[in-house]
């Protein structure tokens, strides 16, 4: 899959592994780098369904939004980034089609 960023900051942030550690510490840097590496790994977002950091969709005020575990309750923020994003026939986000994400960033958004 495409792996886009919402900005360049944050992806040296998750990209760059000085930048990671200064941002995020060793045990969150090394959690961002393999739901990074998953990503990538897979041709559609179907294939990380099942994968560690439990992908799946937000609700409410989140709609359209995606979240991964990485640690505690610090979550990879993303959203599908395919035009048009692909829809199922109930409006429903098509994870067999989806093959961009854009990630918005790092956060606790239980806190």
């Amino acid at each position: 899959m495409t792996i886009l960023f919402r900005t360049s900051k944050l992806r040296k942030q998750c990209t760059v592994e000085s930048e990671m550690l200064k941002t995020w510490g060793i045990q969150r840097s090394k959690l961002i780098g393999r739901r990074l590496q998953a990503i990538a790994a897979a041709d559609v977002l179907e294939d990380l369904r099942n994968t560690p950091g439990r992908f799946h969709e937000l609700t409410g005020d989140r709609q359209g939004q995606l979240s991964c575990s990485l640690d505690g309750s610090y979550r990879l923020i993303l959203v599908p980034a395919d035009d048009p994003v692909p829809l199922r026939g109930d409006g429903g986000l098509d994870w067999t089609k989806v093959r961009a994400l854009l990630v918005l960033g790092v956060e606790d958004y239980h806190g």
